[in-house]
């Protein structure tokens, strides 16, 4: 079962191109660290600005350094169905354990749009987490198109960035309790799970994975007091990393951390000097950094 801390996994590159040995490298840390799981070539592994056949490196490459430790939800999302379910099938290939399929941005279809495009997604015969992130989409999947797509023997889960922890419950509603139901914001984790929520697919995870790993299974345990003491600690990073996209914070703090580069695509660049500063204070916060 997905759940837990899935780290949503950077991509590291040395001069401009993938850095697949520090990728592998990346995987046994987040072993090492308690991680639940990886979700490579998401947002937050720059998969706007990656080629298809880079895409598919990536996901191959986390699968084969994972070897069935735990879940590797692939990124396969697109604005494109047909690009959708090529990525999907190529996930499948790969033998990634279930594909993370966003609501396609900009073209803005219908909710009608959204059960044509999933369905041809699940059809695939991989299983499918929807991401619904209607700030980053300007697309909102309703609860009720949600409970219709998860009849579909595929579609096994959500990973909800609405924000809205009313959505929970209201998902749980349409879709049964059953359902998989992540976190995709950081901020208000704890919240999710206890409406119902099993995890997160976390940026900061990335930064502090023992930590946000903790912190999921202390929810999962129903201790939330320890839970809100790894969240003190971890509020502040999840504050910093978002000063400007989430990516280029997470690969700012895991370069202080001796992980990986820092370097992003364009259009993305480097963070701000002030930016910098506030997440090696957020790491000092956290004990991540003296």
């Amino acid at each position: 079962m997905i759940k837990g801390s899935l780290p949503a996994l950077v991509t590291p590159f040395a001069n401009g191109q993938l850095d697949l040995d520090t990728l592998k490298k990346l995987v046994e840390w987040h072993v090492d660290q308690g991680s639940h799981g990886l979700v490579p070539v998401g947002t937050t592994g720059e998969s706007p600005t990656l080629s298809h056949s880079e895409h598919d490196q990536v996901v191959e490459t986390v699968v084969e350094a994972v070897n069935g430790r735990f879940p590797v939800v692939a990124g396969a999302g697109s604005n494109n169905t047909a690009e959708t379910v090529r990525l999907v099938k190529a996930a499948k290939t790969a033998g990634a354990t279930a594909a993370l399929v966003v609501t396609p941005y900009y073209n803005k279809p219908t909710q009608r749009g959204l059960i044509a495009h999933f369905t041809a997604a699940a059809d695939c015969g991989l299983p499918i987490i929807i991401y619904n992130i209607p700030g980053r989409s300007v697309v909102d999947m309703t609860p009720e198109t949600m409970g219709e797509l998860a009849k579909h023997e595929m579609i096994a889960g959500v990973k909800d960035a609405t924000g809205d922890l009313a959505r929970v419950p209201n998902q749980r509603l349409s879709c049964g309790a059953d359902f998989i139901q992540v976190s995709g914001e950081d901020p208000t984790a704890i919240g999710f799970n206890a409406q119902g929520g099993v995890g997160c697919i976390s940026v900061t995870a990335n930064v502090a994975p023992a930590l946000c790993a903790q912190m999921q299974e202390a929810t999962l345990k129903g201790d939330y007091a320890a839970a809100l003491e790894i969240n003190d600690r971890l509020m502040p990073l999840h504050k910093a990393i978002f000063t400007e996209p989430g990516l280029v914070g997470a690969k700012y703090g895991m370069s202080l951390l001796g992980m990986c580069s820092e370097d992003v695509r364009s259009p993305l660049t480097g963070l701000e000097d002030s930016t910098k500063e506030k997440m090696r204070a957020a790491m000092v916060h956290a004990g991540l950094l003296n």
